[in-house]
């Protein structure tokens, strides 16, 4: 992977800039909040009170309780941990804590360590981390009334990846929430050898403005925006040690009922990587996807307003924390939102979510010349699927008007009954390509009868040492999504080279064909929903 064009690096630089102002803004309110954690037992509501807790190593998280209130003296209850997500306080989980001691849980939240208060540095989910999340349980079974025999854990993004690496760590641990986590880190930053330019720029940016990046972060993340090839296999490596596809056989092993969900458009934590992993857990378990961008599922249950996320999340520590029969260990373990409908969708298992395939042809040899934009993208990270949630508006982009030497389009027919996709589309085709590296970016529209495209879904695709003018398969899966395409539309598919979403490598002229050979056919293959 050659260094990046300047070009490259003023974005990557521009994008930093905005994060860290942006970070700036939002973190300067939490700051005087969370300054009541140094006072290790300040009662500021009911139940609630403030402590400093040995982590692992020897440094101290702050960190908050709930306990029911008017509980028996020597009464045990069920304890649930929350780490907080990446650069939140304490106070992240106030409203949620809250409504689980008022049904009978005692809730530990603790800033994760690097951010705020809390002590060390950030580690990334790192094996520290891990340690931390039993240090805390330790510390709750010593110093609260909770029930060494019922213990949860779960959170927001950074908070759920720890719970579930926990999980593998920890037997202790016997259900999990894991809201808008992530299972593989490098799929879910990295997917299609790519790096996710805003996502890794947004991350790296809070971490700077809330807390204390580790060594190895700082390296590793350089490496990463500066498409240092030689350090990828390191940096994988980084990676792998922080997924809980890694330990999977461990967290089968424990056993925890573990839920998960995810937003459709989250553009840090994508649902693919969720849904692969979802398939291979074993124990007790259910997926839910809705629309939204990262944590904008979860974002209103954590200000204390209805939200049907935290209801689910409730009822599954109810289940296996409790033993209430309440009903959700006998509903359809994967259920569904669509972008497009309010209603919700049951299904058995991941796999029969978009059982029947549709196939659209990609006819013919089309060319594009590389480093420029075509209009097409995936847009603006956590704002444009936000937009998409709460306003119905994805991305858009007028398909006729697409520059087809920048762009290469293909068109299904119109369709004569609405289109219900569900799952993941996956892309087949042949590329020839005038130099070794390169990127590609395909994106899935919906379009109208005036031209108009609305975005399904997007991935994008490297490649590095091919050998120029010899042509090379390649297979993308894109972004698994539910989206109804109404009767009349039509799909397009649309594969240009640049997104400001993530960092590419073409080289300065450099021109990539794509064709469909007679023995290999070229295709997209679509996931609908049965009737």
């Amino acid at each position: 992977m050659a260094r990046p064009k300047p070009a490259l690096r003023t974005t990557a630089s521009i994008t930093t800039a905005v994060v860290l102002l942006a970070g700036a803004a939002l973190g300067a309110a939490p700051a005087a909040t969370a300054a009541p954690g140094t006072a290790p037992t300040s009662t500021t509501a009911q139940g609630l009170t403030f402590h400093d807790i040995p982590g692992s190593g020897g440094i101290t998280l702050k960190g908050n309780v709930f306990t029911p209130a008017g509980a028996a003296a020597g009464a045990k209850h069920p304890l649930i941990v929350f780490p907080t997500s990446w650069a939140m306080p304490q106070i992240e989980y106030l409203a949620q804590a809250q409504k689980l001691a008022d049904s009978g849980y005692v809730v530990v939240s603790y800033t994760s360590r690097g951010f705020w208060l809390s002590g060390g540095k950030i580690e990334v989910a790192g094996p520290p981390d891990i340690a931390d999340a039993s240090a805390v349980i330790d510390w709750a079974l010593e110093h609260t009334s909770a029930d060494p025999d019922r213990i949860g854990m779960g959170g927001v993004s950074y908070g759920a990846g720890i719970s579930l690496l926990a999980a593998g760590h920890d037997p202790r641990i016997k259900a999990v929430a894991a809201l808008s986590g992530w299972a593989d880190l490098i799929d879910s930053i990295y997917s299609g050898r790519t790096q996710h330019l805003q996502a890794a720029a947004l991350l790296g940016g809070l971490g700077l403005v809330t807390g204390r990046p580790g060594d190895e972060l700082t390296r590793t993340l350089k490496d990463f925006l500066g498409s240092n090839l030689e350090k990828e296999p390191e940096m994988i490596a980084w990676g792998k040690k922080r997924s809980p596809a890694t330990y999977l056989d461990r967290i089968n092993a424990n056993g925890a009922a573990i839920m998960m969900g995810n937003a459709w458009g989250d553009t840090i934590f994508p649902p693919n990587q969720y849904a692969s992993f979802y398939d291979k857990l074993t124990g007790p378990k259910r997926l839910e996807f809705r629309p939204g961008d990262h944590a904008t599922a979860e974002a209103t249950g954590l200000l204390g307003l209805p939200n049907d996320t935290w209801t689910s999340t409730r009822r599954w520590f109810d289940r296996y924390l409790k033993g209430e029969r309440n009903g959700i260990d006998t509903e359809s373990p994967v259920q569904l939102t669509s972008r497009t409908d309010k209603g919700y969708e049951g299904y058995p298992d991941w796999k029969s979510v978009g059982a029947v395939k549709s196939r659209i042809p990609l006819d013919g040899t089309k060319k594009v010349w590389a480093n420029v934009d075509s209009g097409a993208n995936g847009g603006i990270a956590i704002l444009s699927n936000a937009l998409d949630q709460f306003l119905k508006l994805p991305p858009t982009v007028s398909v006729p008007l697409l520059p087809r030497t920048f762009a290469s389009v293909w068109q299904s027919e119109r369709y004569a009954t609405a289109q219900r996709i569900r799952g993941t589309s996956a892309l087949h085709t042949t590329v020839t390509a005038t130099k070794s590296s390169g990127t590609l970016v395909a994106y899935l529209y919906d379009v109208g009868p005036l031209g108009i495209g609305k975005l399904v879904s997007n991935a994008p695709y490297t490649f590095h040492g091919q050998t120029p003018g010899r042509p090379f398969p390649v297979d993308l899966e894109l972004y698994s999504t539910a989206y109804d395409v109404p009767a009349g539309h039509r799909l397009a598919l649309v594969i240009d080279t640049v997104d400001p979403l993530y960092i590419e490598h073409n080289p300065t002229g450099a021109q990539l064909t794509f064709s469909s050979p007679g023995t290999d056919p070229s295709h997209l293959s679509v996931p609908l929903r049965e009737k």
